[in-house]
Order: structure tokens, then C-alpha cells, then sequence
């Protein structure tokens, strides 16, 4: 530990006094333990391939380190020989930073404590891309011009490609911009085969290019799979597509979802990039100029408006229907259900738990707790708790509502949760809304393609409503089930909701 007691990485100097020792060092880490947080490696394979350090202007024989924001990467180069060489960029995320928020920087963290951002290839690779190998994504090498200007037989391993419910589109991807694609799933957990493969691929790519396109095209559909940046989407993001992809995007018959992805869905953002591909344009939006909070709200429509209004609607019509006083929301997030919840005079007892702090502590802001009236603030309880773990605290309450929250739980882990809310806590009313997949094509989403990110799963209306009778069945309780939402004559809505009264 250094002597004032500061925490560092186990690599945290950016000089490296001897670069020999540390090659070895590093070396002996990536193939055992740093493997898990190797998140690309390129190799280059022919005649003279150390040239591959003039590629990426680094020297194979000197580590280096550099700052990011919310953590470091390193480059190094595990083998290096006449006839292959393999250059390894390896980032080292600070959970703690994301979740908390650096000191100096503004506003919060940008994710919760407990997320996979350390471990997987997102667009915080994306970044250190632009950051770290910025002139050979650029197509520069001063020393040797020629190099950079000829294809090379390259193979990138990205690992920990997050790829919920995509893995088919990878070769869809990949494969027409004349990849070798292989790729590979994990266990979800060895120990429990029946669980399944996790929702994350270690890819391999190989193919005769310019790194510089191999970098652009790594720039591009990584974060594309992620489905999620790190930073705020604007109009730049779209200069950087249309730069990045200039040649290639255009007429890449996936087109549309690499746009829409690599936007994080955004849709009049995609919307603008496809007019733009569709001209022929590669220059900077008219529109750059536009504050952030004027595109936040042109993107939040009056359909999503209206769909969040109604659904918290028919939530409390339900509730109030049943005559509960006491209400717990589970997974109550930033508490916009409790709001409207501590307006109705009838629920004299008020809960929100969730398993994120971070959420709780924007709950308490949002409904200005420390503000509130004596009267109110007895009527309101916050606190953090798993829907996977039994705990009394849930317990009590004559109702319990899961608003758009089942499908954030893993599908192994659903078992637990109706232990912990049906066997267990047992209010005498359950309310549970969840997406309908069926209409996710009326948003422009191919079939089978999750709505959100973070959604472990989605249930058609007929798969919720078998899940919600097994559940009733076995808990005692009696389920009836609706939709809410515009209607589709084949898709259903947008959201169909449970709910289930215990039987006296």
C-alpha cells in the first residue's frame, strides 16, 4: 500500500520502471487471473507482424497505462514474435465510481452498486478505443504510412459481449462486413446446467482489413449489443456514426438495428441518422445546438405518457377496489408510483422497498421528504430490500403491488420470488404489471426482441398468464389478469397486469 494509505491499482503507476519484469507480469495476469477483465485482444498474423506496434503507436515492449473516466485501461502485449503479435486492451472499472460518482464530477453515479459494467465489453470499450488507439482508428502511423494503408490478416477477441436475446443477429452483423465470426456462450452457473447460457458471448473475428475499419466497426457494434452508453445520446452521437461507419453503414442490411441500437434506441435520433444515410450526408446535424433537455422531451411521446398515466391508474383503481389501506410497492424505483400513492387519503399505510440505494435516495428527492408533513411522513416507510429474499419487513401490508419489475428478475430466481411475496409476506391483494412482448413490433423491434436492457426476460400474454395460474394454485390465491394499454388486434398492449386475491 502506498504510504499514505490511498487506494491503487495493482498496475496504477503510469511509468513503468522496468518494462521487462512488468511484460512478464502482465502476461502471467492475462492468462489467469485478469482473464476474466481481458475485454479485447487483436493479433496480427504474418510476415513482420510486430509492425503491429507502429499500427497502434505502442511499443510491445513498454505497458502503458492511461486515465479514463470511472477507471484505467492498459496495453500490453502478451505475445510478440516475427509472425504473429497480439496487442491486449484491458480496462479496470471501479464499480464504486460508477455507482457513487468520482469525486469532482457532477451529479451522481451512473449505475447501481451492483451491475455488470467492470466485466463486460460496453461503451466504456467504445471510449477507450477513441482514447487509447485514436490515431489508428483515424488510419494514422507517421513512422510507417504504408502499414496502415494495407489490409492485414487480423483476429479481435472481444469477451463478455452482453447479447440478451441477440445472439442470432451477431453473425447477421458481422458476417456481411466479411468476418470469420465464432463465438461462444457461458453457463449461467456451472453447478446449475439447467439454468441455462448466460446472456453474454466471448467473440472471435478474423479477417483480412485495415485495422482502422476493424476498429470502427468495434467502435460502432459494441455498444450496439450493450443496448446502453454511459453517457449522454445527442446529436454527436450521430456525426460519430455516420463518421465511424462511413462506407459500410450504408447499405449494411442490418442497417436499421445497428442505427437504432448504437442510438440506445432513441428514436428521433435514429430517425434523423437514417434521413441522413438515406441523402447521402455525412456532415454535422443542424440541429447540434439543441439542449439535451429539449431532445429528452421530444422523445418522451404522449403515447409512453399516457401508457405510464393509465397503468398507474388501473393500479390504484384495483387497490382501491379491493378496500386496502396499506399498500407496499415493491421495486418502487424512484418512487413515481408512491407519489400518486400518498395522494389518496384511503391508503393509510404507505411502503416502497428496492434493492438499489441509489434509486431510494432519488425516491426520497422526488417526493420531498424532508419537506413533507408531519401527517404524510408517518403514513410513508423507504427501505432497501431483494424481492428474492424473505424479509419481514414486506410482511403486514393488505396489498403489494410489482410494477414493471418481474422481468428485471432473473428467470431462475422467480421461484424465489413468489416464495418471498406469495408464501411468505401474503397481502391479501398482489398486483403485478409486466410488458407484453407480443407488441414490441408495434415499436419498430424485431420478433423476440426485448423492450429495455436490463430485462432479463419477457412474457407473451399467454406465458404470463400460465405462470400467474401456477402461482395462484399453489399459493392459495385466485388470479384474473388484464391488459392496459392501446390495443392491437394481433399484439395485445403494451402492458398486461395480474392480479391475485388471496382465498379466505
Amino acid at each position: 500500500m502506498p504510504r499514505d494509505g490511498s487506494r491503487r491499482s495493482l498496475l496504477g503507476n503510469t511509468r513503468f520502471p522496468d518494462s521487462r519484469v512488468w511484460s512478464l507480469i502482465l502476461v502471467f495476469l492475462w492468462r489467469g487471473g485478469f482473464a476474466e477483465n481481458m475485454l479485447l485482444t487483436i493479433t496480427y498474423q504474418g510476415n513482420n507482424a510486430a509492425d503491429l506496434g507502429y499500427l497502434l503507436h505502442k511499443n510491445p515492449s513498454r505497458p502503458q497505462m492511461f486515465e479514463l473516466s470511472y477507471g484505467r485501461a492498459y496495453v500490453f502485449y502478451p505475445e510478440v514474435s516475427d509472425t504473429r503479435c497480439t496487442a491486449a486492451l484491458l480496462l479496470d472499472i471501479d464499480p464504486i465510481d460508477l455507482a457513487k460518482g468520482r469525486e469532482g464530477s457532477k451529479g451522481g453515479g451512473l449505475f447501481d452498486y451492483v451491475n455488470d459494467r467492470p466485466y463486460v465489453s460496453s461503451s466504456f470499450m467504445s471510449t477507450a478505443i477513441s482514447r487509447v488507439f485514436g490515431s489508428a482508428l483515424a488510419g494514422r502511423c507517421d513512422k510507417k504510412p504504408e502499414i496502415a494503408s494495407a489490409e492485414h490478416d487480423l483476429t479481435a477477441v472481444v469477451s463478455a459481449l452482453p447479447c440478451r436475446g441477440d445472439a442470432e443477429m451477431i453473425d447477421r452483423v458481422f458476417a456481411p462486413l466479411g468476418y470469420e465470426v465464432h463465438y461462444a456462450k457461458e453457463p449461467l452457473d456451472e453447478k446449475f446446467p439447467e439454468w441455462g447460457d448466460g446472456c453474454y458471448v466471448n467473440l472471435s473475428l478474423s479477417r483480412r482489413c485495415l485495422l482502422k475499419d476493424l476498429l470502427a466497426h468495434l467502435y460502432i457494434l459494441i455498444p450496439a449489443f450493450d443496448r446502453g452508453k454511459h453517457y449522454w445520446i445527442g446529436t454527436d452521437e450521430i456525426d460519430k456514426l455516420l463518421e465511424k461507419g462511413a462506407g459500410w453503414i450504408e447499405n449494411h442490411p442490418e442497417r436499421d438495428f445497428i442505427v437504432r441500437r448504437y442510438l440506445a434506441g432513441r428514436r428521433r435520433l435514429a430517425r434523423m441518422a437514417m434521413e441522413r444515410l438515406d441523402d447521402g450526408e455525412s456532415g454535422a446535424t443542424e440541429d447540434a445546438n439543441i439542449e439535451p433537455a429539449e431532445w429528452e422531451a421530444s422523445e418522451k411521446t404522449e403515447v409512453k405518457r399516457n401508457l405510464n398515466a393509465r397503468r398507474a391508474e388501473a393500479v390504484i383503481a384495483v387497490l382501491l377496489s379491493h378496500g386496502a389501506s396499506s399498500v407496499i410497492d415493491l421495486g418502487c424505483g424512484e418512487g413515481n408510483l408512491l407519489r400518486l400513492l400518498l395522494r389518496e387519503k384511503s391508503f393509510a399505510k404507505v411502503a416502497g422497498a428496492d434493492a438499489s440505494p441509489l434509486a431510494l435516495e432519488r425516491a426520497r428527492r422526488r417526493l420531498d421528504v424532508e419537506n413533507m408533513s408531519p401527517a404524510r411522513a408517518a403514513r410513508l416507510t423507504l427501505f432497501q430490500g431483494s424481492l428474492t429474499y424473505r424479509d419481514g419487513r414486506f410482511s403486514g401490508y393488505d396489498a403489494a403491488v410489482c410494477v414493471e419489475v418481474i422481468e428485471h428478475i432473473d428467470k431462475n430466481r422467480l421461484s424465489a420470488f413468489e416464495d418471498v411475496l406469495f408464501a411468505h409476506a401474503r397481502p391479501r391483494v398482489v398486483v403485478i404489471t409486466t410488458t407484453n412482448i407480443e407488441y414490441n413490433e408495434k415499436f419498430g423491434q424485431m420478433s423476440g426482441q426485448l423492450r429495455h436492457g436490463d430485462h432479463r426476460f419477457e412474457w407473451t400474454r399467454g406465458e404470463f398468464r400460465a405462470w400467474g395460474d401456477e402461482v395462484a394454485r399453489r399459493n392459495g390465491y385466485e388470479a384474473a389478469f388484464s391488459d392496459i394499454g392501446d390495443a392491437d388486434e394481433e399484439r395485445g398492449t403494451q402492458t398486461q397486469m395480474g392480479v391475485f386475491t388471496r382465498c379466505e
